[in-house]
């Protein structure tokens, strides 16, 4: 009788399978090249163009992802035949790494490249918008490539226990981890490939993802998990996509309500629309990583004045954000529209923690009470 395959082996054959396709379409790229090449054509990729102009709400996925604009890696051109030897180089190096079943670093990538002479990267954003490249191209996550970014640090602190499937060395090894009893105030940091992770339970009734570690901590000081039943998850300013991925996987699994509370400056706010709508740089991966049911807390231009919070001159920069942010497809709502138009007339900006000129437990007793109240989440 055939025994069946325990956890671990189902795991490793999983893991197999998948990276068997990452291979199969990255080389599908080098054959698309090649084919080229043979019949007398000049090389080319075609990818979406990244601006703000080319993205485009998805309807059914309530998102915004890239429109129908593209743009050419030409032989063409000098810089595009660089582009596509670039592409090539980086393609051997993740099929070989796939095949050792070893991982990189985004910065370890750009370091490797020293060794590929013409086909060096000059600056590791290059590298990085490599990998974005081919992320776009075989519809696939820099996951599937081993490549990881540099250590985040982003963390959870909550009613929740968390099973981790961790595969080294070609074994698999689990652990269960309680993201109160099991850690220190620190919370839980969340890794880098968070689908590896398995939520067992919990009794939490909401999410709130918070922008600065401060005012984290005086959540968690304040006993706010406890008092509210909430998963306090810290972004650390702008969300790596695993906190992102993180965060829909609990909103969808889970079926818990996603609220995020940031900074009152235009900077801040895209924070949020990365968190709810996707960024622009990433739009790619929005369906995979955007939370479009995550509803913003604030701090709200319309705070400072309900608040009389204290504030800060807007810089020129923040003037010009805010102004490019009218224009931005995400924030084409009324609400937006009101909320960023009286900023600029307002001329400040305010932070989270300026409700601490009102009592250091104000915000966990008043503000967030209120507004969660208004947004019916609690």
């Amino acid at each position: 009788m055939r025994q069946s395959m325990s956890v671990e082996e189902e795991l490793l054959k999983a893991k197999k399978e998948k990276d068997s396709v990452t291979k199969q379409r990255l080389l599908q790229i080098i054959k698309t090249i090649y084919d080229q090449f043979t019949n007398e054509q000049i090389p080319q990729l075609l990818i979406p163009t990244r601006t703000k102009s080319n993205i485009a709400f998805n309807e059914e996925s309530e998102v915004w992802v890239y429109g129908e604009r593209e743009s050419a890696r030409s032989c063409k051109t000098v810089r595009g035949a660089y582009s596509l030897l670039k592409s090539s180089y980086t393609i051997e190096f993740l099929n070989k790494q796939l095949d050792e079943n070893r991982s990189s670093t985004l910065r370890e990538l750009y370091y490797i490249s020293e060794g590929w002479k013409l086909a060096k990267f000059r600056e590791q954003p290059e590298s990085d918008r490599m990998i974005e490249d081919l992320e776009i191209i075989t519809e696939l996550q820099r996951e599937n490539f081993h490549v990881r970014p540099e250590e985040n640090g982003a963390t959870i602190f909550g009613p929740i226990r968390i099973k981790e499937n961790v595969e080294r060395r070609g074994k698999v090894s689990e652990r269960v981890i309680h993201c109160i009893d099991d850690v220190g105030e620190g919370g839980y940091q969340i890794p880098y490939n968070v689908d590896n992770l398995d939520f067992v339970e919990h009794d939490a009734k909401f999410i709130i993802a918070i922008e600065t570690g401060g005012m984290r901590d005086r959540l968690i000081e304040n006993g706010f998990d406890t008092d509210y039943d909430a998963i306090i998850v810290h972004l650390k300013g702008q969300p790596a996509r695993s906190t992102r991925r993180l965060l829909k996987r609990m909103n969808e699994r889970l079926k818990l309500p996603v609220v995020v509370f940031t900074d009152g400056d235009p900077w801040s706010y895209r924070i949020f629309a990365s968190v709810a709508y996707g960024s622009i740089k990433s739009a790619h991966m929005s369906e995979y990583m955007a939370t479009p049911a995550a509803q913003f807390i604030g701090v709200r231009p319309s705070d400072i004045v309900n608040y009389d919070l204290p504030t800060d001159k807007l810089s020129d920069q923040d003037v010009r954000a805010l102004q490019s942010e009218l224009t931005d497809p995400r924030f084409c709502t009324d609400f937006w529209k009101d909320e960023i138009n009286l900023q600029l007339e307002l001329k400040k900006k305010s932070e989270q923690q300026a409700f601490a000129s009102r009592g250091l437990d104000y915000v966990t007793d008043v503000y967030l009470p209120e507004r969660l109240t208004s947004l019916g989440i609690i």
